[in-house]
């Protein structure tokens, strides 16, 4: 469930002037090429008719200049630079004063300046008009950008240019998002994060939240604030942050951040209610329904008001604080920005959500007729909110309609109810174009029009679904339950019509874990947070979807007025012309993109069905899952064709079997880590659920290409059983008094006859196929065994912040490190000089980060423990590799995934044989970790070394076994290849040797190791 945009903005379509815009474009072509972003928070601002503007470009990682109107501040130029000065955050020396005459607005007095920290040649120019004196300064290579912008503001209108940038490179260091959310106003960025939230964009949500959190605790201007100021930011950041978490079913974390919440003293009406819905959704989303009522049924008596000696009403000190706190003055008396909501208008929108959420609750317990009279209650309240004319009830008015018409549904009028369903997708479609939200809104109509038997209309609908995520490369995130219904159509009619598993195909890309996409996203913010070509062209392409975003509700809402304004229709061809250029550039940007390994790591782009079966080899299948909701799907594809079915088990079965078979092979009893038995049948019956409609064709297999989803993400499916006889052998053979249970010899298990590869998607397998072979000089470089540390650690590393959860980890993590033993009996493997080794107190994460010759290895072997649980349950997971602590002050003894991911690598192989780097793990790592129900670091530790260079890893589903040498001898195996073997023949062979010894034939010994990537690779190039 999502919270609802609290800023009021035209509800149609219309150009507000710059000067009273939160932001504007500066330039045609492409969108802008820069946006200036109003901020009310620049020191220059003395009085309520001053302005100021940041300006941002799409290429560069910092704002690139500034933009002033500011009233009775003459044309001195000496006076003006020293009020401007505090956002260069440099000195700058200058020449002397020059004039330059402008389009539009005529002579300017202009400086031509340099900074003092970089020498980069910095510019001002000034002008009065009347009583206004406009400024603007910033980078002189971005001077055509600061011009137009200028010219923009004097003349209040944009000027129809194009902006010819003269690009530093993006060589700074803020993510464009994470800029954009740092300079303008924290209302304009609160205002974004929750539209982006309206949309379903949940990630991009994150971003503005976690940035706004950031800014509140470390920006001066930030921590300048009036305590109530402050008290009002921190909580409404923190419920925001708090429902997302429950969003990603994180509910223990989400119970923190709400806790949090609750202890900042609140007096404010709006924080109050937005609390209350959020714990009531937080309560909705994990099932505790009559919870929810109680919390909706809180008084919300607003305690801004006290009775005085007299015996009427005042404001309380504290409220008064908090009201003339809840804006800058200047907004809060309507001076600058007309549509912003008034905090009644904002209460009385979180009035009208908290009706429907009763509504919607009443509806799930089973009352349609009561649910739909207080759905149509709460629809009433919203549209009585300025006649509706907000874009956030747009939103709330949609979810309302789709609420009435499920109630209508449940009594039997199907024809209301499809009528309401295709109203509220009206509305969606107008302002929420080409979004998660419009496809939410789809999935909710087709979903329909399958319970009532229309196959057809409904297959067309989620056509469009997909084909709309896939052009925009997005994702669906969080619509499992919506999609459920196409997947189940799909496999239904897959027998009869075999053309359809190409949808099925599709459709299954387009799914993506919250976990993985939180991971995704935290990756994607390290990317366009870089100095590189690869984030200069990433912060191109996320402006560039903003634009397009942007532009696509333009047309919509002229679209939607064309039929009664005719100034609305004629802005029709010109905004298809801008959009036309946008896509243009967008795709010419993402093709460039591909030639990054960061970039294939976090791309969201898929692959066609004929482009895999292109792809794989003789010999070789592809096997995807997805699971959604309740349900599990299965995509096969091989030399032959493919198909698709559904798996006989629920997601409820399918995690009890799989936590069955993980109890007998690692569990931890009493502290100690204990093995049982394997429960053989278990093993079979899993594999016959998984793969008995595709059978005959995997004996056909040498090499099986896997893609786990939901719970089969803890579990190696190597150690599946392939066929009966063996299983029945075995039984038979320890019913036997005196056998020996632990003796596995003789099992047909899935892996034995058969290579085995574990894909991240469909896209990642084929960019690990096609991408180049190490160039690199040395063949292994071996890093483990961290020192043990001091009895404490530096406390400016770990103390946490006042307030809040420690969410450090206990000391005693470090001191059991991994033995160097198998990393030494690897290097032996090789040649002299070709082989290094880096442990004890030189394998730090400081020592790591600052080396330069990383990319000069073509294996990377890691023995040491990862961490990829939350060290508790309240606290985000960060997987992370544990290293010896480097100098103090400097080093938290953890390498991780962020960190990793920004390495350098030139490896054909990353090792890490650590605890869990792919195994089982608690469901708080997995939003980081990116896996669902329980998982393991798949998506993040394993992820970010993809992105950082690396082809294909090995990684262990849990702690690597040191009894009877299994893992040495395994990876003693591994190198002892033939040059020019597959990775994934070579560790078959390696598993096989131990399959066959008693004592390790126990999968605990040979399966845990997981290879993602392509194992048909070479494990050594030829050089």
């Amino acid at each position: 469930m999502c919270g609802i945009l609290l800023t009021a903005m035209p509800a149609s379509a219309q150009t507000v002037p710059p000067v009273l815009a939160d932001s504007f474009p500066v330039g045609r072509g492409a969108g802008g090429q820069c946006q200036a972003q109003s901020s009310g928070r620049d020191p220059a601002i003395r009085g309520m008719f001053d302005r100021a503007w940041t300006l941002v470009c799409r290429d560069a990682a910092r704002p690139v200049g500034q933009i002033y109107a500011l009233r009775d501040a003459g044309t001195d130029m000496d006076a003006l630079n020293a009020r401007i000065a505090s956002p260069r955050g440099a000195a700058i020396t200058c020449g002397g004063v020059g004039g330059v005459t402008l389009p539009d607005i005529g002579l300017t007095m202009t400086r031509q300046c340099t900074l003092a920290d970089s020498a980069l040649p910095y510019r001002l120019r000034v002008i009065r008009r009347g009583k206004v004196t406009y400024v603007a300064q910033g980078l002189a290579a971005y001077g055509n950008a600061l011009d137009l912008a200028l010219r923009s503001v004097v003349t209040n209108q944009l000027i129809d240019e194009k902006a010819e940038i003269t690009s530093l490179g993006g060589t700074d260091t803020a993510a464009f998002a994470r800029l954009q959310a740092a300079t303008v106003d924290p209302y304009t960025a609160l205002g974004q994060g929750y539209r982006r939230n309206a949309s379903g964009d949940y990630t991009q949500a994150a971003e503005y939240f976690d940035t706004l959190i950031d800014r509140l605790a470390t920006d001066p201007d930030e921590t300048a604030l009036s305590p109530a100021e402050r008290a009002i930011r921190a909580h409404e950041y923190a419920i925001n942050r708090a429902l997302q978490l429950s969003n990603l079913s994180a509910f223990d974390q989400a119970d923190a951040l709400f806790a949090q919440a609750e202890r900042i003293d609140m007096a404010d009406r709006v924080q109050l209610r937005l609390r209350r819905n959020f714990l009531a959704m937080h309560e909705i989303n994990r099932g505790d329904l009559a919870r929810a009522i109680v919390i909706l049924d809180r008084p919300t008596a607003d305690p801004a008001l006290e009775l005085s000696d007299e015996g009427g009403l005042v404001v309380t000190p504290r409220a008064a604080g908090e009201m003339n706190g809840s804006l800058p003055t200047a907004k809060a008396l309507g001076m600058v920005q007309a549509t912003r909501l008034t905090p009644e208008e904002r209460a009385a929108i979180i009035d009208a959500q908290a009706v429907q959420l009763r509504g919607t609750i009443q509806r799930l317990q089973g009352d349609p007729a009561g649910a739909r009279t207080t759905l149509e209650r709460a629809l009433a309240d919203a549209i009585a909110i300025r006649e509706g004319r907000v874009v956030s009830i747009m939103r709330l008015r949609a979810q309302l309609l789709a609420e009435i018409a499920l109630t209508h549904e449940a009594q039997g009028d199907h024809a209301t109810a499809e009528s309401l369903l295709r109203e509220g997708l009206a509305l969606i479609a107008i302002h929420y174009p080409e979004t998660v939200a419009m496809n939410g809104a789809q999935a909710r109509v087709a979903s329909f029009l399958v319970r009532h038997g229309r196959k057809d209309e409904a297959l067309a609908l989620y056509r469009a679904i997909i084909a709309s995520t896939v052009e925009n490369q997005s994702l669906l995130t969080g619509l499992t339950n919506q999609l459920q219904p196409y997947f189940a159509l799909l496999a239904a009619e897959i027998p009869a019509r075999p053309e359809l598993i190409e949808d099925l195909f599709t459709a299954s890309q387009t799914l993506v874990r919250p976990g993985a996409a939180d991971s995704l996203e935290q990756l994607s913010r390290s990317l366009a947070a870089g100095p590189g070509d690869a984030s200069r062209l990433f912060r191109l392409s996320l402006s560039l979807g903003r634009d397009i975003e942007r532009t696509r509700i333009a047309i919509a809402q002229a679209s939607d007025q064309a039929s009664r304004d005719p100034a609305a229709a004629a802005q029709i061809p010109g905004l298809q012309q801008a959009l036309s250029a946008l896509t243009t550039e967008q795709t010419q940007t993402l093709a460039a993109l591909g030639a990054y390994p960061q970039y294939r790591a976090v791309s969201k782009s898929i692959l066609s069905l004929a482009d895999l079966r292109t792809t794989l080899q003789p010999g070789e299948a592809y096997m995807k899952l997805a699971q959604l909701s309740d349900g599990i799907y299965a995509v096969w594809v091989d030399g032959d064709g493919a198909t698709g079915y559904r798996v006989p088990l629920s997601t409820a079965d399918m995690a009890a079997k799989i936590a069955g078979l993980r109890a007998t092979i690692s569990t931890v009893e009493n502290g100690a880590r204990t093995t049982y038995a394997l429960d053989v049948p278990l093993a079979r019956g899993l594999f016959v659920d998984l793969f008995a409609p595709v059978d005959e064709r995997l004996a056909k297999v040498r090499h099986l290409i896997f893609e786990p989803d939901g719970a089969m993400l803890q579990l190696p499916v190597n150690l599946l059983i392939a066929s009966q006889p063996g299983a029945d052998a075995y039984i038979a053979r320890i019913a036997r008094p005196g056998s020996d249970e632990f003796d596995f010899r003789g099992i047909d298990w899935l892996g034995r006859s058969r290579a085995v590869s574990t894909a991240l998607s469909v896209r990642a397998f084929r960019d690990s196929r096609i991408a180049s072979s190490s160039a690199a000089a040395n063949a292994y470089l071996g890093l483990g065994e961290n020192a043990r540390p001091l009895l404490t650690r530096p406390a400016a590393l770990t103390a946490p912040a006042p307030g809040t959860i420690d969410c450090n980890w206990p000391l005693a993590q470090w001191n059991s490190p991994v033995s160097s033993r198998e990393l030494r009996t690897a290097a032996s493997q090789f040649s002299a000089g070709q082989a290094q080794l880096l442990t004890g107190g030189s394998f730090t994460d400081t020592a790591l980060l600052g080396r330069s010759d990383l990319d000069s290895f073509r294996i990377l072997h890691f023995a040491t423990h990862g961490l990829v649980t939350a060290p508790r349950p309240v606290c985000p997971a960060r997987p992370a590799l544990l290293t010896s602590f480097g100098a103090a002050g400097q080093s938290n003894g953890l390498l991780d995934f962020q960190e990793i991911f920004n390495l350098r690598l030139d490896a054909d192989l990353v090792i890490l044989s650590a605890c869990d780097t792919a195994g089982a793990a608690s469901a708080s790592e997995t939003r980081a970790a990116g896996l669902s129900g329980r998982g393991g670091a798949l998506d993040g530790l394993v992820r970010a070394f993809i992105g950082a260079g690396g082809r294909s890893v090995i990684a262990s589903h849990w702690p690597a076994p040191d009894e009877y040498r299994a893992t040495e001898r395994l990876m003693t195996g591994l190198f002892a290849a033939p040059r020019g073997a597959s990775m994934g023949e070579a560790l078959r062979r390696a598993q096989v040797v131990l399959m066959d010894q008693p004592e390790t034939s126990h999968p605990f010994y040979w399966s845990g190791f997981a290879l993602i990537g392509d194992g048909a690779r070479p494990l050594i190039a030829t050089q």
